[in-house]
């Protein structure tokens, strides 16, 4: 999310005309993330009450192509309950938009802020809101795979190793290796799966209410999502929502409570909580491998922060040495 593409306020005003959202009244950049184009955009509803806001992005990375898969999954997700930004159509129907020469499209912006400092009130409500995602998707009907997966990390495993000690070469490749071959066994084929959002971290979660009652009011930013296991979304929420960001430690109770609000929605199978330990490795080793090749081989960009990779070395260097175990509240695992 941060800005390659510079857009004047006259080019994001002709796209507002087009899609019939009013006269653009204000245009600004949003610096945080290292994906994507996005601005804030507002405009007048035209009709004397008042102004809305929108987020406009342009992909810089996704093709024309890809997009529908995003988009259309949103909007499903949007008409089945879930809340999360609704893309906005043409006079045609059409969603996915061109702006700039790039692919763009424009969503409504949530309310709220984010819970960078999540409770158990908030991990107990992003469990919840997350299986019933899942439910939700079954029923989508395109599929694309998770673009972010086990051949993503083979491919770019070897292209940043040249920048890591040996010690964290060892460390990655070992990962890389069990991953491939957990990838291979019986009990993770038969794993469910579906859409997921597999980036669904603090900051892509909304609250707004009073301090210490806020109310989950959308995911945002799907544009990792793809079909992959359910269980790796749980896990790469579980690597954010629920650890101590200094060390990458495992708060058991916010982990608890998150994956019983989960389990109440979409009861986990047997094998799903057996494989629960190795998909937390999982999570930890694509964002790790992501944050490597975003932060020593960088595309320009006037606003452009790329994350700390150590802070994931750190959570999969945890979940290797203490692999934590969740248990239905009978204390059964199935």
């Amino acid at each position: 999310m941060a800005v390659f593409t510079e857009v004047t306020a006259d080019e994001a005003g002709q796209l507002s005309a087009r899609l019939g959202l009013g006269h653009v009244v204000a245009l600004r950049g949003i610096t945080s993330g290292i994906e994507n184009t996005n601005y804030f955009l507002t405009t007048d509803k035209g009709d004397g009450n008042g102004e809305q806001q929108w987020v406009l992005t342009l992909f810089e990375r996704l093709t024309a192509e890809q997009l529908p898969f995003y988009l259309h999954l949103m909007k499903h997700l949007a008409g089945h309950g879930i809340p999360v930004p609704d893309p906005q159509a043409d006079a045609t129907g059409e969603i996915l938009h061109a702006l700039c020469g790039k692919p763009a499209a424009v969503v409504d912006k949530l309310s709220g802020g984010h819970q960078l400092a999540p409770s158990v009130w908030h991990c107990q409500q992003v469990g919840q809101m997350l299986a019933r995602m899942h439910l939700a998707g079954r029923d989508f009907d395109r599929h694309q795979p998770n673009l972010r997966g086990l051949p993503w990390w083979q491919e770019t495993v070897p292209v940043v190793l040249p920048f890591m000690t040996a010690p964290q070469r060892a460390l990655i490749e070992q990962e890389l290796a069990f991953q491939t071959d957990l990838a291979h066994s019986a009990a993770y084929a038969a794993l469910p799966r579906g859409p997921v959002h597999a980036d669904l971290f603090r900051d892509n979660v909304m609250f707004d209410g009073l301090p210490g009652h806020e109310k989950l009011t959308g995911f945002f930013d799907f544009y990792f999502a793809g079909v992959d296991t359910w269980l790796f979304d749980l896990a790469v929420c579980l690597n954010d929502w629920c650890i101590a960001l200094d060390t990458g430690r495992l708060d058991e109770e916010r982990a608890q409570a998150f994956v019983t609000a989960y389990d109440r929605e979409r009861a986990l199978g047997h094998d799903e909580i057996r494989l629960l330990p190795a998909l937390l490795r999982a999570g930890a080793l694509r964002f790790w491998t992501s944050r490597l090749w975003d932060y020593h081989l960088p595309r320009e960009a006037s606003m452009l922060k790329p994350h700390d990779p150590a802070h994931f070395e750190r959570v999969l260097r945890e979940r290797v040495d203490n692999p934590w175990h969740w248990l239905r509240d009978d204390g059964r695992p199935d």
